[in-house]
């Protein structure tokens, strides 16, 4: 059949089924609706993790890594939200740091329902002098953070030790280099945390 022949048979078709007061066949039924989110009702509608997300947009950027302890255990700096936090960065070879981490122990003490104060050993990579210099400053009853990798030095953007990062509740920090004694570092955490 040629190409004009087949125009003509369609055609016919087309003409009868007009003609003949036939209904059109009818539309196939639409697919059904499914639980999958179109763009529009994305926007729209919060997606399932949005606590999880108003969470961590609460949550300070400097508040905002994750770290292991010297003793092992992981730690979500994201606990410390709504705080004021001061972080210790020390090296346990440094003597300034070993000179003055008396001082940090009983500054935890004192302020130990008001404000946070959590330990960073870094620069080094020896978790075992790390632990030896603790036990050594008598600051193991404070939260110390095995940072032998550097992350959290570099998180935090302090490149020498002793340093202090003092981080209020709206999450505004202020740094400070040691040595500090006890009367610098009270001093300190009244002006810049309460």
């Amino acid at each position: 059949m040629t190409r004009l022949g087949l125009w003509a048979v369609v055609a016919a078709w087309a003409l009868a089924a007009c003609g003949s007061g036939a209904e059109p066949p009818a539309a196939p039924p639409p697919p059904p609706a499914t639980a999958t989110p179109t763009t529009a009702t994305s926007a729209a509608a919060p997606p399932a993790s949005s606590a999880a997300a108003t969470s961590a947009q609460q949550t300070p950027a400097a508040l905002r890594f994750t770290g292991t302890t010297l003793t092992g255990s992981a730690f979500d700096g994201a606990s410390l939200t709504g705080r004021p936090v001061v972080f210790w960065f020390w090296a346990p070879w440094c003597p300034k740091c070993q000179a003055e981490g008396p001082a940090v122990a009983k500054i935890a003490e004192k302020y130990r329902d008001r404000v946070a104060v959590v330990g960073v050993a870094g620069l080094d990579r020896s978790t075992q002098k790390m632990t030896e210099f603790v036990d050594r400053t008598g600051t193991s009853k404070l939260p110390q953070l095995n940072d032998t990798s550097g992350a959290l030095y570099k998180h935090f953007r302090v490149t020498s030790q002793s340093s202090y990062l003092f981080v209020d509740p709206a999450g505004g920090t202020e740094s400070a280099t040691g040595p500090l004694d006890e009367d610098e570092l009270s001093s300190l955490i009244e002006r810049h945390l309460l």
